[in-house]
């Protein structure tokens, strides 16, 4: 990649002209946006406590962002050097222009990420549907990836648990845009309880600052044209990677990971069942594991100083920095 695919860091609070809202950047975090061809991304840096600390990417979930790494990243700080991509259409990064959502694109982009900027082999930490785009990346290009931490990844599930088939709706074509015209009238907040109660395991442990946080994002989605189709379009995704068999299966990929893998099942999830992580710690070859049973889906919000440490002895087996 020429050196002009490479992006400058931009003033992270300033809005775009199409926007009243920025985007929310914790103190010691800085934004920056990485054009490539076909896309652009907007990367969340972390950077670490010391110079020469081996480099880390983190990968959210569906109708997640980079923020969702924002309590994890300081506590490693000390060990890696962070960033945290939004995917193609979440956060703060528009669209692809080819609007591929499918767990395939998703990775792509990592991928390309990575490859423009020189980072690899980075430890590589990926949630939910991020977990599933983590796993593909891993497998495909082991070059690139050092160590793997997946929370409550999007593997395929025979039978899904009741509460993350509405998920799995939005995938049918023109349910997102039925839901979007259902819910117009539900508030900002009615909408993050929502969420909040189905991705912890207990919600009351949110702060209220952090509430409000959650709100003042989930507004600015809103506001955002292309919101409900990089949803419907990436849980369609998802589904489709769940069907697919034979070398490009998920569950396949996960047998030809070689970095060593980090599992964090939650016991409360409610869109991830629990009982995968047998599964899981079975098919990813010397993987270690780590249960918590009373986080939900996001078990780096959740319980970010478990899941830090977890990491960090993984990172230290591995050979540390």
């Amino acid at each position: 990649m020429s050196s002009t695919e490479l992006p400058e860091t931009r003033t992270a609070a300033a809005p775009s002209a199409a926007r009243t809202r920025a985007v929310r950047v914790a103190a010691g975090e800085e934004l920056r946006s990485v054009a490539l061809p076909g896309l652009t991304l907007t990367v969340r840096a972390r950077p670490g406590n010391r110079p020469g600390l081996p480099p880390a990417l983190y990968v959210h979930g569906l109708g997640g962002s980079s923020q969702n790494w924002s309590d994890l990243m300081p506590l490693l700080a000390d060990v890696v050097d962070g960033e945290a991509v939004d995917l193609p259409g979440f956060g703060d990064s528009p669209p692809p222009d080819d609007g591929n959502y499918s767990v395939t694109g998703h990775a792509r982009a990592v991928i390309r990420l990575l490859d423009a900027a020189g980072r690899g082999p980075v430890h590589l930490l990926g949630n939910s549907m991020g977990g599933a785009v983590a796993t593909r990346v891993a497998a495909v290009r082991p070059d690139l990836v050092r160590t793997l931490t997946l929370v409550s990844p999007a593997l395929p599930e025979l039978r899904a648990q009741r509460t993350a088939w509405p998920t799995a709706l939005l995938a049918v074509p023109g349910v997102a845009s039925f839901f979007a015209k259902l819910t117009k009238e539900w508030t900002a907040e009615q909408r993050v309880k929502g969420v909040l109660s189905l991705c912890y395991g207990d919600p009351g442990q949110v702060t209220e600052e952090g509430f409000r946080h959650a709100v003042e994002e989930m507004e600015r989605r809103l506001e955002l044209p292309y919101f409900w189709d990089a949803m419907a379009r990436s849980s369609r995704g998802i589904v489709d990677a769940y069907t697919l068999g034979g070398q490009h299966g998920l569950w396949r990929q996960a047998e030809r990971v070689l970095a060593p893998t980090l599992l964090v099942y939650g016991g409360r999830d409610r869109l991830v069942s629990y009982r995968m992580a047998r599964k899981a710690a079975a098919a990813f070859r010397g993987s270690r594991l780590l249960t918590l049973p009373e986080a939900g889906h996001v078990a780096m919000m959740e319980c970010p100083e478990t899941v830090a440490q977890a990491v960090r002895d993984l990172i230290a087996d591995d050979g540390g920095s």
